[in-house]
């Protein structure tokens, strides 16, 4: 996989090993389907509207007088499970009410579907910016991607299960 820019958000670099995993360009969830060698299986822990933060407005374009008014998502929050019991990913997909316009409002109706069936359906990549940091959870991807003119935001991070079994294989 080629690397895509990124900017780090912390003074400390990620680990060799990882690095490869939130770099991938194109589809996360079908490099993490080649490593477990099967479907991703999906556990929403949520699934609704929310209020954007000011972060996340940034993070999404946002400018102007907009940074200080109310702005509603549809946000889904889910766990990534590979071949493991345990999730390898945490994931958080932000899609701003204004991006949700015409076919786009399918993606109210994931459900249990991987985001990366739909973004990368058509094209193996898309236009994005990435931004890398570590929580208190793991190391974290956040990637805003233009998707046919929508902003959207989706933010990965690999837990702990995850990290075990990397050492095991890497992105090809």
């Amino acid at each position: 996989m080629s690397s895509t820019p990124f900017i780090c958000l912390t003074h400390l670099s990620p680990p060799s090993e990882l690095l490869s995993w939130l770099n991938v360009a194109g589809s996360l969830t079908a490099v993490l389907e080649v490593k477990a060698g099967q479907p991703l299986r999906v556990e929403r822990s949520f699934e609704g509207y929310r209020l954007l933060s000011l972060a996340q407005k940034k993070q999404l374009n946002v400018t102007g007088a907009m940074l200080n008014r109310p702005m509603l998502a549809w946000v889904r929050e889910a766990q990534l499970y590979g071949n493991d019991a345990r999730p390898w990913v945490a994931a958080q997909s932000i899609f701003p009410l204004p991006s949700l316009k015409g076919h786009a409002r399918r993606l109210q109706q994931l459900k249990g579907t991987p985001i990366g069936y739909v973004l990368f359906k058509r094209s193996r990549t898309l236009p994005n910016q990435r931004f890398i940091q570590q929580t208190a959870e793991g190391w974290q991807r956040q990637t805003r991607y233009d998707w046919y003119g929508r902003q959207l935001l989706i933010s990965e991070t690999f837990l702990p299960a995850f990290v075990a079994t990397d050492s095991q294989i890497s992105v090809k």
